[in-house]
């Protein structure tokens, strides 16, 4: 008896171990799962850097074609190349002045980092708004102040208005040329020379008429300068505006003109000998990279020929085979540095010598150009 009742409690007790043992590991089973469900769980993704803003305020419509457009079509180049990086807007048609500071102060307000004034005459509102403003960095094309977070840039327009001049040197009929000026500051100024000194080149006979329009953007006056510049036997048209009115007057009348800041060679393909045209997306990819790199510092940049900014285009197939061959030339002397538009000798047309023989313009004397060169008629305006 007492075998078989020792036997029945060690069974008994062998159970309530396996028992026992069979709990705690389903135990501990429980316990593992959740840090298998930890290991799996997803990490939380960083939160993404706000874009960049970028805003430009444009003195014109953005259009079919000329200054805006071309300014236009550079920010939507850098909207395509950086993507989320930035995020860009604009106004157009903004009066120079008071106007020019109130929608700058606005492009601030909402919350612009990086802004672009694309007109000469908006140069005393950036200079204001930038003062204000410590944190916002500002760009002023064609203008000359600078400050710690204020710089400037611009295109060395003169050397398409040279190549143009070069075309309309031989072109000519009557040896009267045209230009529709809008405001007599040194950047227009050197337009009208180059346009006259390249004509000169290959045809000395020639002469220069300027009608002056007092503003960037008005079609009909535009259009009626071109007219009265016509009537004065002048054959072949220049202008430093930004419509295709000039362009397309001369073809009413038979004559010739040049596209200007932008192709423009549709509006009037029988007229258009070629269109002189701006691509501001390098500058602009440059400076949106500087400050995403935070590497922006004040500077004057002036782009040409050499860095692909201007160009003269789509050349009128009735321009003779010679004097295209001569534009090559000239281009390529233009991005090899072997030619300059403004070497001496040159003389205003009063006769007086504003650059020696031999001697190369610096951009100081650029920016300084208040005259005529030899062959431009009349007398320049004073003030804007």
């Amino acid at each position: 008896m007492k075998s078989t009742s020792k036997r029945l409690w060690m069974r008994a007790g062998f159970a309530v171990f396996a028992l026992s043992a069979s709990t705690f590991m389903i135990s501990c089973g429980k316990k593992e799962e959740p840090k298998e469900l930890a290991k799996e769980a997803p990490k939380a993704e960083a939160p993404k850097p706000e874009p960049l803003k970028v805003g430009f305020i444009y003195v014109g419509p953005v259009g079919d074609a000329g200054w805006t457009f071309a300014h236009d079509t550079a920010r939507k180049a850098i909207e395509e190349k950086f993507g989320e990086k930035i995020k860009t807007s604009f106004v157009e048609k903004v009066p120079e002045g008071a106007d020019a500071e109130r929608v700058i102060r606005d492009l601030v307000a909402q919350g612009n980092k990086l802004i672009f004034a694309t007109s000469f005459g908006y140069g005393d509102a950036m200079e204001k708004v930038a003062k204000d403003h410590p944190e916002v960095k500002f760009e002023h094309a064609t203008g000359y102040k600078t400050a710690d977070n204020l710089r400037v840039y611009e295109g060395r327009f003169y050397e398409d208005a040279y190549l143009a001049g070069v075309i309309a040197g031989k072109m000519t009929k009557s040896n009267i040329l045209g230009f529709v000026g809008s405001f007599p500051i040194p950047e227009v100024l050197r337009n009208i020379n180059a346009y006259t000194l390249g004509a000169q080149s290959v045809n000395p006979k020639i002469r220069t008429k300027v009608v002056w329009v007092n503003t960037w953007f008005d079609p009909p006056k535009e259009s009626e300068a071109a007219q009265s510049l016509i009537n004065q036997k002048a054959d072949v048209l220049l202008q430093n505006t930004d419509s295709t009115a000039v362009l397309q007057t001369a073809e009413k009348n038979g004559k010739f003109a040049f596209g200007w800041d932008s192709d423009m060679s549709a509006f009037a393909p029988k007229a258009h000998l070629a269109s002189a045209v701006l691509t501001w997306a390098p500058y602009y990819e440059k400076a949106v990279n500087d400050v995403l790199n935070n590497s922006w510092k004040t500077e004057v940049t002036k782009w040409g020929t050499k860095e692909g900014m201007n160009d003269l285009i789509k050349v009128n197939d009735a321009v003779p085979e010679d004097v295209r061959k001569k534009i090559d030339e000239l281009k390529a002397g233009l991005k090899d540095g072997s030619f300059t538009v403004f070497k001496g000798p040159i003389s205003d047309n009063a006769g007086k010598v504003v650059l020696p023989k031999d001697e190369v313009a610096d951009d100081a004397w650029k920016g300084k150009i208040n005259f005529y060169v030899k062959g431009v008629e009349g007398k320049v305006p004073s003030g804007k």
